[in-house]
C-alpha cells in the first residue's frame, strides 16, 4: 500500500508541476493578448489624434524651379501643433476662369499617406504645360485646396499669387501626389 501511495505522491507532484506550468503559460498568453491589444488601441487612439491637412493647420507656397523646365513647386508645411495627414494631390485651380482642377498624375502616388510633424513639409510638383497639350493662357493665381481621406476637398481654397507676374498653363497641366521631397515631387 506504501508504494501506492509513494507513486500517487509523484503522480501529485508532477500533475501539479505540469498545471501549475501549464497555468503560468496561459496568465502568459493572456497577457500577450492583451499587451496586442493595448498596443493596438494606442496605435488606434494615436492615429485618431492627428489631423487631416488642411487650410488652417497647414501653409501652402509655390516657387519657380530651374529645372526641370514648365514645372512649378508647391510646398506645403505643417504649421499647427499636432501632426497632420498630407492625403493624396492638391487640388488646383489655375486661374479664375479654370473650369476644372489640375487632373493629378497617378504614377506619383506614393506607397504610403505622409504624416507631416509640426514644422515638416510635403511637396507637390506642378507641370504647368506640354508640347501636347491645347490651348492655354498666361496665369496669375493658383488656387489650392487640400483632401481628405477619401480625396474630397477640406476647408476652404487659398489662393497664391504665380511668381513672375504670371506663368503659362495650358490642357496638359498636371499635379503630382504629395511627395516628402522636393526632387522627387519634380521627377514627373
Amino acid at each position: 500500500m506504501r508504494k501506492s501511495t509513494r507513486s500517487t505522491r509523484s503522480f501529485s507532484r508532477t500533475a501539479a508541476s505540469s498545471l501549475a506550468v501549464a497555468a503560468l503559460a496561459l496568465v502568459g498568453f493572456q497577457a500577450t493578448g492583451q499587451t496586442a491589444s493595448a498596443a493596438s488601441t494606442a496605435a488606434s487612439a494615436e492615429a485618431s489624434s492627428i489631423a487631416t491637412c488642411t487650410t488652417a493647420n497647414t501653409e501652402v507656397s509655390v516657387s519657380t524651379v530651374s529645372r526641370p523646365i514648365n514645372h512649378l513647386l508647391l510646398k506645403a508645411t505643417n504649421t499647427g501643433t499636432k501632426p497632420c495627414y498630407a492625403y493624396s494631390a492638391p487640388f488646383l485651380r489655375a486661374g479664375a476662369d479654370a473650369q476644372a482642377p489640375l487632373q493629378w498624375v497617378e504614377d506619383s502616388t506614393p506607397q504610403s499617406v505622409l504624416v507631416l510633424e509640426p514644422g515638416r513639409s510635403a511637396y507637390a510638383g506642378i507641370l504647368t504645360y506640354s508640347p501636347d497639350g491645347e490651348g492655354g493662357s498666361q496665369v496669375k493665381n493658383l488656387g489650392v485646396i487640400l483632401t481628405d481621406r477619401k480625396g474630397h476637398a477640406t476647408a476652404t481654397e487659398k489662393t497664391l499669387k504665380l511668381p513672375g507676374g504670371g506663368v503659362f498653363f495650358n490642357s496638359s497641366a498636371a499635379v503630382t501626389y504629395w511627395q516628402d521631397n522636393a526632387a522627387d515631387a519634380l521627377v514627373w
